[in-house]
């Protein structure tokens, strides 16, 4: 029964071992250990400090992505209006000129077609006179083939001009 109770000096040589050791670790291991926990718990901390400042500059940077992104969306938009605007403009401008030429077309023809009238009508005209004047030709001298419907055409041409 010796374990069960234990004698004086076994009580204090263990103490004395215990506050000895004791002792020693506090003066050689326990200020670095100490030491130790404390930089590794200012590196916890630093690190939380620094990744909070992180996920704050991470909210800053996607609200100004975000930002930029709807700016460049509305400039795209921008952009597409004044694009369509442009080509409406380009294809009214395109029917205007081609509305312009058909019409300045469609007058030259116009005028060629009554220049071309004219001189169709002219030149019917002028063989008209010809053809009268080569049948008129043909009659009078199918009529005047004798002398005596000469003098009778002389005569009636004489009475018909009065002399002043």
């Amino acid at each position: 029964m010796s374990l069960v109770t234990p004698e004086i000096g076994l009580i204090f040589w263990t103490a004395f071992l215990f506050f000895l050791v004791l002792f020693i670790l506090s003066r050689v291991a326990w200020k670095p250990i100490m030491t130790a926990l404390k930089e590794r718990e200012q590196s916890i901390e630093d690190a939380l400090k620094s990744a909070e400042q992180a996920r704050s500059e991470m909210a800053k940077l996607t609200a100004q992505n975000q930002n930029l992104l709807r700016e460049a969306q509305a400039e795209a938009e921008k952009i597409r209006k004044e694009a369509k605007v442009e080509a409406d403009k380009m294809v009214a401008e395109a029917k205007d000129r081609a509305s312009a030429e058909y019409n300045k077309e469609l007058a030259k023809a116009q005028e060629t077609i009554r220049t071309e009238r004219q001189a169709a009508i002219a030149d019917i005209k002028n063989q008209v006179a010809q053809l009268s004047i080569e049948i008129a030709e043909k009659v009078l001298r199918k009529e005047l083939e004798s002398s005596d419907s000469q003098k009778a055409l002389v005569q009636t041409y004489l009475k018909e001009t009065k002399l002043n």
